[in-house]
């Protein structure tokens, strides 16, 4: 499936389709360019009945996302228009996501940082190696998470551990992720793509595109 970017990966497998952020050398921090692709892609496999079940993935095996590229922020975020504009493009990309009609699964390896977590928190499913680790990034370093996303990651994990990764800023292990239920299930590190692919097998097997249940959980 074409792209607007090399940046993004986006292919179709069966009824599995699969969206990777392609930025290994900077461990998937997600540029401008990354950020307008996703409502896209999400797009097209929404319009693709054979399509009933969607991956999310990082390339590499080191990261998931490691959050937005700093990098550009120069250039991106140089006044307060630009902010807002920026602010505006990945909101949507999150958006189409967390709106989108079909699961979707976070297959998460390595780092999975600030945007990256708010990535992961939209997606209904997070399946995790055992080598990921989870964090929001200091103020001092990059944006705060959206009220939206900080809202997600309460209703996720509830306002106690919340209020931990908020405060202490530290990275989380999969086992702690885990014990928090930030992800949902953690597997050894090799068999990641294997299980995400198992499971999101016995999800199409369940789901119809018009199942009225699974929307109502959303």
């Amino acid at each position: 499936m074409k792209t607007s970017t090399e940046r993004m990966i986006a292919k179709k497998d069966g009824p599995i389709g699969w969206m990777q952020f392609n930025n290994p050398a900077r461990h998937n921090a997600v540029s401008l360019d990354m950020w307008k692709s996703v409502p896209e892609i999400m797009a097209e496999f929404e319009k693709d009945d054979e399509i009933r079940v969607v991956v999310l993935s990082g390339a590499g095996g080191k990261a998931f996302i490691s959050g937005a590229d700093i990098s550009e922020f120069a250039e991106k975020r140089s006044s307060r228009e630009n902010i807002l504009e920026y602010n505006r493009i990945s909101a949507q990309a999150n958006a189409a996501i967390i709106d989108f009609p079909k699961p979707t699964i976070a297959m998460i390896q390595g780092y999975c940082l600030g945007g990256g977590l708010s990535v992961a928190l939209c997606c209904d499913l997070r399946l995790a190696a055992e080598n990921a680790s989870f964090a929001v990034r200091p103020p001092s370093l990059a944006s705060v998470m959206a009220m939206t996303e900080s809202s997600a990651l309460v209703d996720v994990v509830g306002p106690s551990f919340a209020k931990e990764i908020f405060y202490t800023a530290r990275q989380f292990d999969s086992t702690e992720a885990l014990a928090m239920g930030l992800v949902n299930r953690v597997v050894p590190t090799p068999s990641i793509e294997t299980y995400v692919r198992d499971y999101a097998g016995k999800i199409w097997r369940q789901c119809t595109p018009d199942d009225k249940f699974r929307q109502a959980l959303r």
